[in-house]
């Protein structure tokens, strides 16, 4: 469908709907992150990328997230050359509806958590969301962080 732009070309309802994509620093994207309480992890599992939804927190700067021992994340970073593995981490906010939003990605290095005194706090504030013994708290560094923001165009 093409509405009349005045100056006789037709425009594109979906062009003049388009969105605008906007960079975020890495202090908004963070604090976007933080907004959230879940995302996408993605590591590596048998050489090839997976991903698995998890709820986080964020604290000091890295993304804490629980898992089960037995589970596929935590057998990634445990079974790690070093002491910590390379993953990406996204989260996001999307209005399908109004096609606005953000989304964050940070890429770094993942450990498995073994202070206790660390532990017994991330339990007390990261519920998990079923019904498994969440009994892993992985952090993440974040060493890359990226975000967009998708906003309405401005006005010329």
């Amino acid at each position: 469908m093409t509405h009349g732009s005045g100056d006789g070309r037709g425009v594109d309802s979906h062009e003049a709907n388009a969105r605008e994509v906007v960079a975020l620093d890495r202090a908004e994207a963070m604090r976007l992150l933080a907004s959230v309480d879940h995302g996408r992890v993605v590591f590596t599992r048998d050489a090839l990328p997976a991903i698995r939804a998890v709820n986080h927190l964020v604290d000091d700067g890295r993304v804490i997230v629980r898992t089960r021992l037995t589970a596929t994340l935590s057998t990634a970073v445990r079974s790690a050359t070093g002491s910590a593995v390379v993953v990406a981490y996204e989260a996001d906010a999307l209005d399908p509806q109004r096609r606005l939003g953000w989304s964050v990605v940070v890429t770094g290095l993942a450990t498995t958590l073994t202070n206790s005194d660390h532990i017994a706090n991330y339990e007390q504030r990261l519920r998990p969301w079923v019904n498994k013994v969440m009994d892993t708290v992985i952090a993440i560094e974040p060493e890359i962080v990226t975000g967009i923001r998708i906003v309405e165009p401005v006005a010329e």
